[in-house]
């Protein structure tokens, strides 16, 4: 049974390329489409800190009523899909 894990392409050029480059152990560079993206340190820190404080900033920030209403909606909520 063939092993169709990989994805080889139909094309012949690219088939005797890989050929070539496993008889000469020369691997060509790598293709445009396997750039490994590379992020912004400093926008990663930024949205972590964000996450991290979110909850907690949202609770403070509302009125003990409005938490009050959210979570018997929650509640409701949980207990309706037990029906």
């Amino acid at each position: 049974m063939p092993n169709r894990s990989r994805k080889q392409s139909n094309d012949v050029n690219v088939l005797a390329k890989s050929l070539v480059e496993k008889a000469t152990k020369e691997p060509s560079e790598k293709k445009p489409s396997e750039k490994k993206s590379e992020k912004n340190p400093a926008a990663v820190a930024l949205g972590r800190l964000g996450g991290l404080k979110g909850g907690k900033a949202r609770a403070e920030k509302l009125s003990a009523k409005r938490r009050k209403e959210i979570a018997e909606k929650a509640a409701k909520a949980r207990w309706k899909k037990q029906d």
